[in-house]
């Protein structure tokens, strides 16, 4: 039994892993292997061209730094260690298991048992989106971020590992499964906290599957990585698990309140199978049945917590669960809640028989939500996961599409595109987003936005329902003072909506609308509104979103549907302009003198996670730090359109690729160009524009 899985935690070891990853994976880097990060919604979790969700911890995480499983995105909450398909049959008495994963304790690499999923050689994961504006925007697309791919469970020697190649560890029975795969996520704000995953999966052998079971295993770990790095038991060791069986969804939670604020749950979903022109779903068809299971990570010993190490006992847990014991609702669902390192598997079944070339559908969502209320983490109460139901809720009605009843069969009205069989995944959805322009400014938000919002129509009604704007931006300090949810710490500031409709206060659109649209250099776009935030503090960082919303259709007993913040927010830095040749003032640095640390730092264990600001910078000068004895500390350069992604505070406080400055400033980490702490002390300065070669210098305090 192992007691956690051993993660090296960065950036210490960033080094060795940048290695392991050129190294012992470059067979899927450079062969089968591939994968991305969901982007558009509001969780950012890496997903593989084999179905799998989440990163382990390990190769990309460290390297690349994709987020496992994250959500709220940017936030370093992540939710997951990694999940797999699995799928079973029993043959006459021979149970056979396929698994994308499993227990282990460094996640996916070439030819380790569990991982028993290949590609085909060169195979990548095609990108397609709904979105006109999106450069992966395609007419077949089904979400605002498909991820597609296909793989197979028939190879038992590592594809393009030479002769006599790599063999995949335990796996010598393949069930002959072909896998299509497409993952979906949404930015709209009823639904960017679930992704979806849909899988096609074929029988391309020569004898039938009977009892045919399906299952995803996934090992859900709730901690913020910017307070807790992986590695070791005592990160892993927190989970509380359940499962709501209303809904089909297990959950996991940390149950022991960590210190990183990691109030949220992430759940799995069964939503459905369809096959041979049937839905197959417990509400709705006799004898099948979703099971849970959930067991301590790489536990063979314990008689009903046990990891499944063989086929048959693999089997065995996807076609039975802990929700079908007696004991269920008396004891495990309070066993399962107090804090342990478990793997989780949601299994659904059984189709008695699936021939040679027939294909079954199936889709599970994993879903997230933060806990409702302030209750104690380790409670786990029906209102604390309030939320979390309710985005169960919408991930189902993703799924069900044209089913809008629910009852698997195409009834009269419901075929919208004419096609003479349900369309999953149709969603309602608000009007467009606007295009918006933010440019930050001295003490000053400036916030334009265009009127392209005013012509959506909606795929239901088939009508213009545009009825208004709202405009949202953070409290100060929100980024240090709460787990770093930015769309939680939103707060509505303004919302203009039309007149002469009766919907909604009739205010109308005069007090934002621009006498004349305007345009800004490289940017085609005519931009009709214009919303000012004043007396704003610089330096601080402040998210600032506009949206649109739409009329509700009571017909349809639809609500008002408002766009997504997400698109439109941009996290904005107010401060100096970029300062001309020194025309306007002499550069200076802030907070001076520095306390360790400034009111703008966070709880963050790094050194790293440190910051003052060199403000009234020409647009492109070098920026020098030396000591008082005239040793050179550290240097910079500056350029107006600087992001902050030259040091770490942006990457755990922040998002530097969403990140807008002022144009004359620039933060800086306190450390020297060898990354050594500095001590406290006087220290000077020299800012030299590169256009004019004039320098100015000046002086900074650090008190700690």
């Amino acid at each position: 039994m192992s007691s956690g899985k051993i993660i090296c935690t960065k950036p210490v070891f960033r080094g060795i892993f940048l290695l392991l990853f050129l190294t012992g994976r470059t067979v899927f880097a450079q062969g089968y292997y591939d994968e991305k990060v969901t982007s558009v919604s509001n969780v950012s979790t890496t997903v593989s061209n084999l179905g799998l969700i989440g990163n382990a911890f390990s190769g990309s995480f460290q390297v690349l730094g994709y987020p496992s499983c994250e959500f709220p995105a940017n936030s370093g909450i992540e939710h997951l260690f990694e999940g797999g398909l699995w799928l079973g049959i029993n043959n006459g008495g021979f149970k056979d298991v396929t698994t994308g994963a499993g227990d282990d304790p460094s996640g996916y690499s070439t030819g380790k048992a569990g991982f028993e999923y290949t590609a085909d050689l060169g195979a990548k994961i095609l990108e397609r989106s709904t979105l006109v504006d999106n450069p992966y925007f395609s007419t077949t697309a089904v979400s605002h971020q498909d991820f597609v791919s296909d793989f197979t469970d028939k190879n038992t020697i590592v594809p393009g590992s030479g002769s006599p190649g790599i063999a995949i560890n335990q796996h010598t029975r393949p069930i002959n499964a072909d896998v299509h795969f497409e993952a979906y996520n949404w930015n709209f704000s009823f639904a960017n906290f679930f992704v979806v995953l849909d899988y096609t999966i074929t029988n391309n052998g020569t004898t039938p599957w009977d009892s045919f079971y399906i299952g995803y295993w996934s090992d859900g770990v709730v901690r913020n990585v910017n307070i807790t790095p992986p590695g070791g038991s005592a990160f892993y060791n927190k989970g509380g698990n359940g499962f709501i069986d209303s809904i089909y969804l297990g959950y996991e939670f940390d149950a022991t309140g960590d210190v990183g604020y990691t109030d949220s749950y992430v759940g799995l979903k069964f939503l459905g199978v369809d096959y041979n022109n049937d839905f197959y779903h417990p509400d709705l068809t006799p004898n099948y049945k979703v099971h849970y299971n959930t067991w301590q990570f790489r536990n063979t010993a314990d008689p009903l917590y046990f990891y499944p190490d063989q086929d048959f006992e693999r089997y065995d847990k996807l076609a039975s669960g802990l929700n079908d014991l007696p004991t269920w609702s008396t004891t495990i669902i309070n066993q399962i809640k107090s804090p342990n390192n478990r793997s989780n598997l949601l299994s659904a079944g059984p189709i008695p028989s699936v021939l040679p070339g027939e294909k079954v559908r199936v889709a599970f969502a994993f879903v997230f939500s933060k806990k409702k209320g302030n209750d104690p983490a380790s409670l786990d109460n029906d209102y604390q996961k309030l939320d979390l139901v309710k985005n169960a809720n919408w991930a189902q009605t993703a799924f069900n599409g044209e089913d809008a009843n629910f009852n698997g069969i195409l009834d009269p009205g419901e075929d919208r595109d004419n096609n003479g069989v349900i369309t999953r995944y149709i969603l309602p959805e608000p009007p467009a987003n606007p295009k918006v322009k933010i440019l930050p400014r001295d003490n000053t938000i400036e916030v334009y936005w265009s009127n392209t919002s005013e012509q959506s129509i909606d795929p239901i009604s088939k009508t213009k329902d545009f009825a208004g704007y709202r405009m949202y931006k953070t409290q100060l300090g929100f980024d240090i003072q709460n787990t770093q949810d930015i769309l939680g710490s939103l707060n509505l500031t303004g919302q203009w909506d039309l007149t002469g409709d009766s919907v909604f206060e009739e205010t109308g659109l005069d007090k934002i609308k621009l006498s004349s649209p305007v345009k800004f250099d490289g940017d085609t776009t005519s931009y009709y509104y214009k919303y000012v935030f004043t007396q704003v503090p610089n330096g601080w960082q402040h998210g600032v979103a506009v949206t649109s919303f739409d009329k509700g259709d009571k017909i349809n007993n639809l609500e008002s549907l408002e766009s997504s913040s997400l698109a439109t927010l941009k996290r904005v830095f107010p401060g100096k302009p970029a300062n001309a040749s020194f025309q306007n003032g002499d550069p200076f640095v802030y907070p001076n003198p520095y306390y360790a640390s400034a009111s703008w730092e966070g709880s963050s264990k790094y050194e790293e996670d440190r910051k003052l600001i060199f403000a009234n910078l020409p647009e492109e000068c070098e920026v020098r730090i030396y000591t008082i004895a005239g040793d050179l500390v550290d240097k910079f350069d500056h350029k107006s359109d600087y992001n902050g992604s030259d040091i770490k505070w942006f990457e755990t406080y922040s998002d530097p690729s969403n990140s807008q400055f002022s144009g004359g400033e620039h933060a800086w980490d306190l450390l020297s160009a060898n990354q050594q702490l500095l001590a406290r002390g006087l220290y000077l300065f020299s800012v030299k524009d590169k256009r004019t070669d004039k320098i100015y210098r000046g002086k900074f305090v650090l008190i700690k």
